[in-house]
């Protein structure tokens, strides 16, 4: 079997669940033993636009324009950082606006990723069927393997 660099596409959101898919993506980046060393892209997927209210009259600027988004950004991505730079993986911190699934899915098929690691939530059936599940959608869709981190 040709064990060559593989591109890692991890989706983080700040959960317990996804620091365990950003775990898991290094595991993978660092099991590949090669001179061509994998990589991981770590996606954000923000809202499109943040929720009003009925008291707003101006609209609100993107967070990563607010004054909090730099230490949003370094607790987000937080787990990620630290076990690439640790392990000597290449990195690639990427935040999106949109749905999830669907930015997640766009991101692999621009990027030709290999494979994506995503955490789940464990829904029970019932807020799975009202909410959705990013995970089972990405699973569904991705044209790539797709690797779900259970928490």
């Amino acid at each position: 079997m040709l064990n060559l660099r593989k591109k890692i596409l991890v989706a983080i959101d700040g959960s317990p669940q996804s620091d365990k898919a950003a775990e898991e993506a290094v595991r993978l980046a660092v099991g590949n033993q090669t001179q061509l060393k994998s990589r991981i892209f770590a996606l954000l997927v923000l809202p499109n636009s943040p929720t009003s209210t009925y008291t707003d009259f101006v609209p609100a600027a993107p967070m990563t324009e607010t004054k909090k988004w730099n230490e949003l950004r370094e607790r987000i991505f937080y787990v990620v950082e630290k076990y690439a730079t640790e392990h000597d993986i290449p990195l690639e911190m990427i935040v999106e606006y949109g749905d999830p699934a669907d930015r997640i899915i766009a991101l692999a098929k621009r990027e030709e990723i290999d494979v994506i690691v995503i955490g789940s939530s464990g829904k029970g059936f019932i807020q799975r069927k009202i909410k959705g599940s990013v995970s089972h959608k990405v699973a569904s869709n991705a044209a790539c393997s797709v690797f779900i981190v259970r928490g």
